[in-house]
């Protein structure tokens, strides 16, 4: 008898949702749900992009929503935690998701995946950039993946002369750091720099760097490369500046957020260069736009994972105005038709112009940044 009531309720429960869930389907309005780390370590991405992507859905929605639709939007915390981000996406589902922006991370978007493409829900990851990301055909990301990211940035730096000698610090217990790590590696041999250190750490050992900057500090290293996130980044600056070490830093878009970590010496950062696909200060309107009501509305300058949430908000607009998709269609309806209009759109976005292959993968131009007086200024 127990048992028969426990499974009346969880059915009653279920009607409850679909029926919610299907009135406001009705009523003409689009579920977008995002997902990634609003509290802990990782804290900045994930708000970040929940933010970013709150920007775009107002605006949108002030416009006319989406071929006359307006966007429901809500975000949910991962603590970046795979087990905890599949548990958000199956609070947002049963919300009434209908495709979903993230999660933010790599490891939590590829957990994820695994549900998304069990459900056959159109998933588009701002910032989740390991290659597996997209390993399914119904995943798109925003940001360049691992791959490029390290290849991009061994060119930059050869191609721009900042060094010929270089030490590479790295987690090689995080595929996003390895997997960026590799790709630079081959490609500063075209360029001929020299990886004169090699050095791994791992997440059970990220606390003290002073073997690692040792090593490039002996080895003479004209620059030391960063594919990591920015915490450990700023343990490294700060331990850096303890041993006297003076050399020049490169990093990737992990080190987005560096700025606004708490109780943290911003001076350390000075110089500190990274790839990145957006620059705050760029003069553009759109960017200046986005910036001031950004600002205006979380009182903070944005960051990339905030102009890729915003993209990424956008760019499911344009795909779906393409498609022509309506808020009464299944989820999987939804999902196919974005697949294939992800292919046939042009996004002129934040984050350059985009568009996008078959298999996720957005193709645009990189920018690089250089922290000067607190602040990221564009390079050439």
């Amino acid at each position: 008898m127990k048992m028969k009531k426990l499974v009346s309720m969880a059915l009653t429960a279920a009607m409850a949702v679909s029926i919610v869930s299907a009135a406001a389907y009705a009523d003409g309005t689009f579920y977008i749900g995002a997902i990634g780390p609003l509290t802990g370590a990782a804290a900045n991405y994930g708000t970040a992009v929940v933010n970013g992507a709150q920007i775009a859905v107002d605006e949108i929605n002030a416009a006319g929503g989406i071929g006359g639709a307006q966007i429901e939007y809500k975000g949910e915390d991962d603590e970046l935690d795979n087990e905890k981000s599949v548990n958000a996406y199956n609070t947002l589902k049963d919300w009434g998701m209908q495709i979903l922006v993230g999660p933010t991370t790599s490891g939590c978007s590829i957990a994820v995946s695994e549900k998304t493409k069990a459900d056959n829900m159109f998933q588009l990851t701002p910032s989740g950039s390991a290659q597996d990301c997209t390993a399914y055909d119904n995943v798109f990301r925003v940001c360049f993946s691992d791959p490029n990211q390290g290849m991009a940035s061994a060119k930059y730096i050869g191609e721009h002369g900042l060094a010929t000698k270089v030490g590479v610090i790295y987690d090689s217990s995080d595929v996003y750091s390895s997997g960026i790590e590799a790709t630079f590696e081959a490609e500063a041999a075209n360029q001929g720099i020299e990886i004169a250190v090699k050095e791994a750490f791992t997440a059970d050992s990220n606390v003290d760097f002073s073997s690692q900057l040792q090593k490039c500090a002996d080895a003479g290293v004209e620059l030391i490369f960063l594919p990591i996130y920015y915490t450990q980044a700023g343990t490294i600056l700060t331990q850096a500046m303890m041993m006297g070490l003076q050399t020049q830093w490169f990093g990737c878009d992990g080190l987005d957020g560096m700025l606004d970590m708490d109780n943290f010496d911003k001076s350390l950062a000075e110089g500190v260069m990274l790839l990145t696909p957006f620059a705050a200060d760029a003069e553009d309107e759109l960017t200046q736009n986005f910036v001031a009501a950004y600002k205006a509305a979380y009182d903070v300058t944005p960051n990339q994972f905030a102009a890729d949430a915003y993209d990424a908000v956008y760019t499911i607009k344009a795909a779906a105005e393409k498609a022509g998709i309506t808020p009464d269609m299944s989820v999987s309806d939804i999902c196919e038709a974005l697949k294939t209009a992800m292919t046939e759109i042009t996004v002129e976005g934040l984050t350059g112009t985009i568009t996008w292959t078959a298999d996720g993968e957005p193709d645009k131009d990189p920018k690089a940044v250089v922290i000067q007086d607190g602040a990221y200024v564009s390079m050439q």
